[in-house]
C-alpha cells in the first residue's frame, strides 16, 4: 500500500511526529504526555475507524510505546502507558527483540485461508468447479444451480477458482501471512495472527500488508533526538533508496540541508559503502567460486542473508562475508570522525535487526526508516521541499553503488567490477525478489542448479525501494533511483574514492 494515503499511514505518521515532539520538548513530562496523546490522536467519543473509541485509543497507546522502543503489552496486562518509560529516555538504547510486533487486540482474526463462492456465481451449465474438485467439496444448489463449497471437505487447493470463467470463486488468505516469505505467521488460540520468531527475519512485509494496522515495529526516533540534544556528533548515513521518498521536489542537496537543520553533523550516502561492498564481493567471488564455493550469495540484504543461514545452514558459508553497505559506511564515517555516532536512515526494517547484532553495534548506533524521518521533519516544521540546497553537494558514489537500491542492482555492480578488473573471468548471475522466490532460488542452488553463479536476493519485491519503511509507489521509486544514479561521476564501484579505504574498513 506504499504511495496510498490510508488511515493506517496517517496514524503511523502522527505517532512518529508526536514521539519526536516529546523528545524535542524537553520541558514536557514524558510520562504525562504519553498518557494524553491517545486522546489527542483519537478525539471525541466515537471511534472513526473501528467504531470503538476505547479500542482505537488502546491501539494507539501500544503503537506509541513501540515507537518509543518499549516492549508491547497484551490486553491482559494492567499498567499505564508510561510504565517503565525511563528505559526509553536515554541517549542510546538499542533495539531489543522482538522487533516486529502484532498488537493482538488490533488484529481482525482473519482466516488463514479459505475458498468460497461469491454472489458472482451465475449457476452456469458447465460447472467446471464441480468437475475439478478432488474431494467432491463443490456441489450445486438445486434451486438455482449455483455452486456451494462444503468447508469440511475443502482442502483449499483453489482449483475451482482457477477454472471459474466468472471469477466467482475466490481464495482468500490472511494478508500478513500471504506476504510472509518465511511462513512465520500462524494463528493463535484466539484466532489472532501470531509470529514465530524462530522463523521471522524482520523484513516487515507483514507490517505493510496488514490492512488493519495491527503490526508495528519498534523505533529509535526518541533516542536519536536525545543523542543530538546531548551534544553528540551524530552523522546520518542515508540509504540509496532515499531518492523520491520525501517528495519529487526534494533533491539530495535539500535533504542534506534539512538533516543539518535537525542537528546532524553531516550526511553521507550509503551508496559509497555499496561501492566498497561491490568491490569486496567481486574479489571474494573471483577468489572462491567455484574452487572453494559452489556459488556465492550477496550479503547486503539482511533479511535475505538471515533467511539463507536459517534455512540452509550447510550452505551458510556461500553467503558473502562482505560487510553490508550500512556497516561499511558507518565504519568510514567513524574512521574519519572521532567519537561520531551514526544513524542509518533507510527503507528497511531488517536493518534494525542487523544493527542489534553485537558485532555491528560499535559501528551503527541507530537505525531509522524514511517514514520515521518524515515524522521528525514534521515535528520540527521543516518544509523539506522548499529548504535551500546545501552547497556541499553529494558524495562521490558511483552509478552502480546507487543502484543497489533496485532489484538486480547489487549483482550488476559486482559483475561490472569483475569485468573491469578480470575481463577474462566468466560470471553468471541469478536473482530473486521476495523471500518466497529467494527460498526457491537457494533451494535450486543447493541442488547444484546454480554452480558457479552469483546469486542476488532481495527480501522485498522490487528491492530496497520496496522496504517496509518506504512511502512512495515502488515503480516510481525505482525510476527515481535509476535517474539519480545515472548522474553519478563514476559508472562502476571500483572507480570511486571510497574504495581506497577498503582494507582499513574490513580489518
Amino acid at each position: 500500500m506504499r504511495g496510498v494515503e490510508t488511515r493506517i499511514r496517517e496514524i503511523r505518521h502522527r505517532i512518529f511526529r508526536e514521539v519526536a515532539r516529546m523528545a524535542y520538548h524537553t520541558e514536557w513530562s514524558v510520562e504525562k504526555r504519553i498518557e494524553e496523546l491517545p486522546y489527542e490522536i483519537i478525539p471525541g467519543e466515537v471511534g472513526n475507524f473501528r467504531n470503538d473509541v476505547f479500542l482505537e485509543r488502546a491501539i494507539v497507546g501500544e503503537r506509541l510505546r513501540l515507537a518509543m522502543g518499549l516492549p508491547y503489552r497484551s490486553a491482559a496486562e494492567h499498567a499505564p502507558l508510561s510504565d517503565n518509560i525511563s528505559a526509553a529516555d536515554k541517549a542510546e538504547t538499542y533495539y531489543t527483540p522482538p522487533l516486529i510486533n502484532i498488537i493482538k487486540f488490533a488484529c481482525n482474526a482473519c482466516h488463514e485461508k479459505r475458498v468460497f463462492v461469491t454472489d458472482g456465481c451465475r449457476g452456469c451449465l458447465a460447472h467446471p468447479c464441480v468437475e475439478v474438485c478432488p474431494k467432491g467439496a463443490v456441489t450445486l444448489e438445486r434451486t438455482n444451480g449455483r455452486s456451494v463449497i462444503d468447508q469440511d471437505k475443502c482442502i483449499k487447493c483453489g482449483r475451482c477458482a482457477d477454472v471459474c470463467s466468472y471469477h466467482a470463486i475466490i481464495v482468500q488468505e490472511r494478508p500478513c501471512a500471504a506476504a510472509c516469505g518465511m511462513d512465520a505467521i500462524h494463528t493463535d488460540a484466539n484466532g489472532k495472527a501470531d509470529i514465530d520468531y524462530e522463523k521471522c527475519v524482520s523484513c516487515g512485509m507483514c507490517l505493510v500488508n496488514c490492512p488493519f494496522g495491527a503490526i508495528a515495529d519498534k523505533s529509535q526516533i526518541f533516542q536519536v533526538i536525545r543523542a543530538i540534544q546531548t551534544g553528540e556528533r551524530v552523522y546520518a548515513a542515508v540509504a540509496p533508496a532515499f531518492v523520491g521518498q520525501f517528495g519529487p521536489k526534494v533533491t539530495p542537496g535539500r535533504l542534506r540541508a534539512a538533516m543539518k537543520e535537525l542537528g546532524f553533523a553531516d550526511v553521507f550516502e550509503v551508496a559509497i559503502g555499496a561501492d566498497i561492498c561491490a568491490v569486496q564481493e567481486a574479489e571474494d567471488f573471483v577468489n572462491e567460486v567455484p574452487e572453494k564455493l559452489p556459488f556465492m550469495a550477496t550479503s547486503c540484504c539482511p533479511a535475505w542473508s538471515t533467511m539463507a543461514k536459517k534455512l540452509f545452514p550447510k550452505h551458510a558459508n556461500c553467503v558473502s562475508m562482505a560487510l553490508t553497505p550500512m556497516t561499511l559506511t558507518a565504519r568510514l564515517i567513524k574512521n574519519q570522525n572521532e567519537r561520531a555516532k551514526v544513524v542509518f536512515i533507510g527503507p528497511c526494517a531488517a536493518k534494525k535487526l542487523e544493527a542489534m547484532r553485537s558485532d555491528i553495534r560499535s559501528d551503527v548506533d541507530f537505525v531509522l526508516t524514511f517514514e520515521e524521518m518524515a515524522g521528525i521533519f514534521d515535528a520540527k516544521h521543516i518544509d523539506i521541499e522548499t529548504i535551500p540546497e546545501d552547497p556541499e553537494g553529494v558524495n562521490d558514489a558511483s552509478t552502480d553503488g546507487r543502484n543497489f537500491a533496485v532489484s538486480g542492482g547489487v549483482a550488476q555492480s559486482v559483475v561490472n567490477v569483475i569485468k573491469e578488473k578480470y575481463p577474462d573471468k566468466e560470471i553468471k548471475i541469478a536473482n530473486a525478489e521476495g523471500l518466497k522466490d529467494c527460498r526457491k532460488l537457494l533451494t535450486m542452488a543447493t541442488k547444484g542448479k546454480y554452480n558457479g553463479y552469483l546469486l542476488e536476493g532481495m527480501a522485498c519485491p522490487g528491492g530496497c525501494v520496496a522496504g517496509a519503511g518506504t512511502m512512495q509507489p515502488i515503480k516510481k521509486s525505482q525510476t527515481a533511483v535509476n535517474l539519480y544514479a545515472s548522474k553519478a561521476n563514476h559508472k562502476t564501484s571500483s572507480e570511486t574514492e571510497a574504495v581506497k579505504e577498503l582494507e582499513k574498513l574490513v580489518d
